[in-house]
């Protein structure tokens, strides 16, 4: 059998009335008409505190693909996760604010994910966050352009930079790992350089702080051997993410409408191509380099799997994780934690009307991504069946 074919592994933690209804999601979301009526309808203000809104969205898209409201009904699911040998990290869903009174209050919730992490080490073992919920967009992309700046725009950006520094601080007193998500080219170099200073300050005996790679941009690649030698010359230690990517249609239109390079990969086998020889280049300097490996896709599971054997790296080695989102490709994970891996869910958290720009990701991706939604119907139709035979 293929090694991520096991459905029994894959939804132990399942009743047959949970895998219904999964199969009912996937199957609607398979349909592209449907994900993008629901879509609309989602994002008109007043759609999820209709009555019959609400319920339907938790029961559904919402239990399907996040943790619960609060931090207390996240933390139940990742005790379940761990008794399967899968791991959480919380992630604070919550996107959009646009004050400094706001970006102040997604740090402080970080913080209490920190402490959430140290007092549950175990199940939780990280704690992500995204540059923008730390800082305006335009900051970033002001400062890695080397802009000219108000007073008010430096000030903001050094709010940014303490915000950064106190999440990343308390990580390295707490020995909680900080990981920083990526995101759109035109604000990431800003945001790289801020995490390169987090590491240097606070990635000296252990990595505490990892930058995430997106391998659809062309030049990442290059960027993890530089950012590589430039930690053997300085003495600190690398940790990275490394993800395919999760902004190609937006990138591609901002540099045509723009009229500059696109810094996207011209195709898909580039960007799987530079996933793997990541992944490659980071086992083979794992001395220097801890990673985290986010993928939903199969090869590059096994394919890292495989490395670590070539290498005699053991199964549970703290410094190689890999890491799928909640509610989908549970095979994969599933599968991880049952042989010993280091497997972690994104298990994301917040109230439903907050955490809707995520849920239309979410549903936009299993619908756009080849494959993603057959598989995952594939997979739970051959778990029932099983189930029936038995």
């Amino acid at each position: 059998m293929p090694l991520f074919d096991d459905t029994q592994t894959a939804f132990e933690s399942k009743s047959n009335k949970d895998l219904k209804k999964a199969h009912t999601l996937f199957k609607l979301i398979a349909s592209p008409t449907l994900t993008k009526l629901g879509t609309l309808m989602f994002k008109i203000p007043f759609a999820t505190d209709l009555p019959l809104v609400k319920p339907a969205i938790r029961n559904t898209i919402y239990k399907q693909f996040v943790g619960g409201e609060t931090t207390s009904e996240c933390l139940k699911v990742a005790k379940d996760l761990y008794n399967y040998g899968v791991c959480s990290i919380m992630d604070y869903s919550v996107e959009g604010q646009d004050s400094e009174a706001e970006f102040d209050r997604v740090k402080n919730e970080i913080l209490r994910l920190i402490q959430i992490s140290k007092d549950h080490s175990n199940e939780i073992p990280f704690v992500v966050f995204k540059p923008t919920g730390f800082g305006q967009i335009d900051i970033y992309e002001k400062v890695g352009k080397e802009l000219q700046m108000s007073n008010d725009e430096q000030s903001k950006w050094e709010n940014i930079r303490k915000r950064f520094d106190e999440v990343c601080k308390a990580g390295f007193e707490n020995d909680v790992t900080i990981m920083i998500d990526a995101e759109e080219s035109w604000m990431q170099d800003a945001a790289d350089d801020l995490a390169d200073e987090m590491m240097q300050k606070y990635n000296k005996e252990r990595c505490i702080v990892c930058n995430t790679l997106q391998m659809y941009r062309h030049d990442r690649l290059d960027y993890l051997k530089r950012m590589f030698e430039k930690a053997e010359r300085e003495n600190y230690l690398l940790g990275f993410k490394v993800v395919r990517g999760a902004y190609m249609e937006k990138e591609r239109a901002r540099a045509e409408a723009e009229n500059y390079p696109s810094p996207i990969q011209p195709d898909k086998e580039s960007t799987d191509k530079d996933y793997n020889l990541a992944l490659e280049f980071i086992v083979e300097n794992n001395h220097k380099i801890s990673l985290f490996a986010g993928t939903h896709n199969e090869h590059s599971c096994e394919f890292l799997t495989e490395l670590m054997r070539k290498h005699n790296i053991p199964s549970n080695l703290h410094k190689i994780w890999f890491g799928q989102l909640y509610g989908m490709s549970d095979n994969i994970s599933f599968k991880l934690g049952n042989m010993g891996y280091n497997i972690a869910k994104y298990l994301p958290y917040g109230p439903i009307k907050e955490v809707m720009p995520y849920l239309i990701r979410r549903a936009q991706e299993n619908t756009s991504v080849a494959g993603q939604t057959g598989r995952e119907l594939s997979l739970i139709e051959k778990e029932i069946q099983r189930r029936k035979q038995n």
